[in-house]
Formats: C-alpha cells, sequence, structure tokens
C-alpha cells in the first residue's frame, strides 16, 4: 500500500491496500456503518473516520495490523475484551494474521454512538 498517498474518500484508501487488506477493511466499513447507520464518513489524519455528534472511530491498514481508534473511553470500557490485542491509551492493534473481531467493533461503535449522544445533550444544557 502507498501510505505516502493521500486519499479523498475511503473508497480510495481501501483501494490502495492489498487484496487481503481491502476485503478486511470492507468488512470493518460495513461493521461500523451497521453500529453507526446516521455516521458521516471520511478521511482525517490520512484515515478512515466516522462521525456522528463527534469522532467515533477511525481505523488505517499497517503493515502487519489494522489499527482501530475508538479513543480512551473505548479502551477503557472494553478493557476485558481487548486481553488479547496490543492496546494503547486510544488504539487497539488487530494482527492480520488472526480473525478480526467485528462483533467487539460493533460493540464499541455502538458505545461510542451513546457515548457522543449523551455527551452532545449535556452540551446543549
Amino acid at each position: 500500500m502507498d501510505r505516502m498517498k493521500v486519499t479523498k474518500n475511503v473508497d480510495e484508501y481501501i483501494s490502495t491496500c492489498e487484496p487481503g487488506v481491502q476485503e478486511i477493511l470492507h468488512q470493518l466499513r460495513k461493521t461500523v456503518k451497521n453500529a453507526a447507520p446516521e455516521a458521516t464518513e471520511g478521511i482525517s489524519y490520512m484515515m478512515p473516520v466516522y462521525k456522528q455528534n463527534g469522532v467515533l472511530v477511525y481505523f488505517g491498514a499497517f503493515k502487519s495490523h489494522i489499527g482501530f481508534f475508538p479513543g480512551p473511553s473505548g479502551i477503557e470500557t472494553f478493557k476485558d475484551r481487548l486481553t488479547e490485542y496490543k492496546t494503547s491509551k486510544g488504539t487497539i492493534q488487530f494482527p492480520l494474521n488472526k480473525e478480526i473481531p467485528f462483533d467487539l467493533v460493533h460493540d464499541i461503535v455502538s458505545f461510542k454512538v451513546e457515548e457522543n449522544r449523551l455527551k452532545a445533550i449535556l452540551k446543549k444544557k
């Protein structure tokens, strides 16, 4: 994949990846959209981003993993289900040589939708 190429949209981003990785990214995209059907999709920081009342998640393809970026609250809330993955403050690394836990991705995105919805309500008050 040409990591330095600036992409305009998620389709173009996915097309820059190896065919096997493209399949994973298509499924990841579908999972995010199913969990957040009202979210807008775009490119930010040269990666796909999904927003609804603020940023929900980013994801990106790397040499040996898919980076999934739900922010610190997404990591903390699901830490018990993330024990077999490398994580940092706001990032999960899903190795390319393992099956991606799409059910977990769905749950994290659903959580982020609700978290952002509640933050938006509090902000209005």
